[in-house]
C-alpha cells in the first residue's frame, strides 16, 4: 500500500471498448487502494439489473442532465450508444484540490476533455486482446441485444484507433497481468 505525498491529488483516467474489462479493473484497483476516490459518473441510461443509483452511476434523466450541461456543470460529457454521460466539475475539482487522488471510469470522447481541463491526468487504455474475444465477452454479459453488441464492437474499433492519445496502454488478456500493471502505473504516480 503507498502513501500519496504530493499536495494535489492524482487524477487517473481509464478508458476502454466496453466489454474490454475497465469496470472490473477499477473495482480491483479500488480494493487495493481504498484511499482513492471513485468519480461516479452520471447518466441518462437506465440501470443494469446489477446496478445502483449513486454506486455505479448517478442515474438522471435527458432532461436534467442537458440543464446540468447548460450551466457548465460537467467537468466532460459524451453521447455514447446513445446516452449521456458526465463528470461533475465541482466534485473533481474540489476532491484534487484537497490532496485526494480520484479515478476516472470514462469514455474516449470524455478522458479527450479531461485531458485538455486537466493536462497533468494519468490517462490509460485498456486493450482487448482482440476483436473475437471482444464479441465473446459482449455476448456472455447477456445484457444486450445482438443489435447493441454489433454497435458497441463497432464503437469500440473507433475508440481503439484512438489509443496513442493515452500516456498508457494495457491489454486485458488475463486479468491478474493487466491489475498487476495498472497497480504499477499507478505507484509509480502515487509516489512522486
Amino acid at each position: 500500500m503507498n502513501t500519496k505525498t504530493n499536495a494535489n491529488g492524482n487524477l487517473f483516467v481509464i478508458s476502454a471498448p466496453s466489454g474490454a474489462g475497465k469496470t472490473t479493473l477499477c473495482t480491483r484497483l479500488l480494493e487495493y487502494y481504498p484511499d482513492i476516490l471513485y468519480s461516479i459518473s452520471y447518466t441518462t441510461r437506465s440501470p443494469r439489473p446489477n446496478e445502483t443509483n449513486g454506486e455505479d452511476y448517478h442515474f438522471i434523466t435527458k432532461e436534467a442532465f442537458l440543464e446540468k450541461q447548460d450551466r457548465g456543470c460537467w467537468a466532460e460529457w459524451a453521447r455514447v450508444h446513445d446516452h449521456y454521460y458526465g463528470t461533475s466539475a465541482e466534485l473533481l475539482s474540489g476532491s484534487l484540490t484537497k490532496g485526494h487522488d480520484v479515478l476516472m471510469d470514462i469514455d474516449v470522447q470524455g478522458a479527450v476533455q479531461i485531458r485538455d481541463r486537466f493536462p497533468e491526468a494519468v490517462t490509460v487504455f485498456i486493450m482487448p486482446p482482440s476483436m473475437q474475444v471482444l464479441q465473446q465477452r459482449l455476448g456472455r454479459r447477456g445484457t444486450d441485444s445482438q443489435a447493441v453488441i454489433d454497435k458497441r464492437l463497432r464503437n469500440a474499433v473507433r475508440e481503439m484507433e484512438q489509443k496513442d492519445l493515452y500516456r498508457h496502454v494495457i491489454v486485458n488478456d488475463n486479468l491478474e497481468t493487466a491489475i498487476n500493471e495498472l497497480i504499477a502505473i499507478m505507484n509509480s504516480y502515487r509516489k512522486r
